[in-house]
């Protein structure tokens, strides 16, 4: 009985540990008003500034992709021989819009190499190879677009007449091993080298595709140019 005496007073000394943890959240509260105001302002602050941001990108994606999807149907309806020229001119407007207006959207990345195939239609050649690069900055990391960038620019600078710069276009999507488009790439070099008069090159590169890709839609174009 003494012992359990002891052990009363003992705790009366100490009353803090009958608090409860309301009790002592509240006496912490009270105690510290002036640091918890300014805590509870900064948490405000940066929650506003987390709606505000969240509601921006929300608006941003939203009228990003409406303008996208509205370029993109024009342009899927003007596929055949006879395009409304200005129907795509409107097409051009509104993707350069997502680009120019939109960037942080969704929708911006995928509106370069819309733009790009417009501008190479209206022989904008050095706007289209602009747009390409663009597209292949933001994507560099995602294969196998940059390979679908170099094909594209290829073909520009063909459309150009630049023979040599489109093949150095190239050359990495044929040095690439795993590449799902190095097929087309090893043929569409081939060719390159012949347009610019690099005969040797040509054949050499010709054989190696026939001997490669022996099941090649372009196996018989590659063996009549050799």
């Amino acid at each position: 009985m003494a012992k359990e005496k002891l052990k009363r007073k003992e705790l009366l000394k100490s009353p803090d540990e009958f608090l409860t943890l309301s009790e002592k959240v509240l006496r912490y509260l009270s105690e510290h008003t002036r640091q918890v105001k300014i805590a509870v302002i900064g948490l405000a602050v940066v929650f506003a500034a987390y709606l505000a941001g969240w509601g921006y990108l929300k608006h941003v994606n939203k009228a990003g992709q409406t303008a996208f999807n509205e370029a993109y149907e024009i342009v899927s309806d003007n596929l055949g021989p006879d395009p409304d020229v200005e129907a795509l001119k409107r097409a051009k407007d509104l993707f350069a819009e997502v680009i120019d207006d939109y960037g942080l959207s969704k929708a911006a990345d995928l509106a370069l190499p819309q733009l790009a195939h417009l501008y190479a239609l209206d022989g904008q050649y050095d706007e289209a190879i602009e747009a390409y690069r663009k597209f292949n900055d933001a994507v560099s990391h995602k294969p196998p677009y940059p390979a679908l960038s170099a094909l594209a620019i290829a073909s520009i600078y063909e459309d150009k007449g630049e023979f040599d710069r489109a093949a150095a276009e190239l050359a990495p999507v044929v040095a690439e091993e795993e590449s799902p488009f190095k097929e087309s790439a090893v043929y569409q070099l081939a060719r390159l080298y012949d347009l610019a008069g690099q005969e040797d090159k040509a054949e050499a590169l010709f054989k190696e595709f026939v001997e490669t890709y022996p099941n090649s839609m372009f196996k018989p174009m590659a063996e009549a140019r050799l």
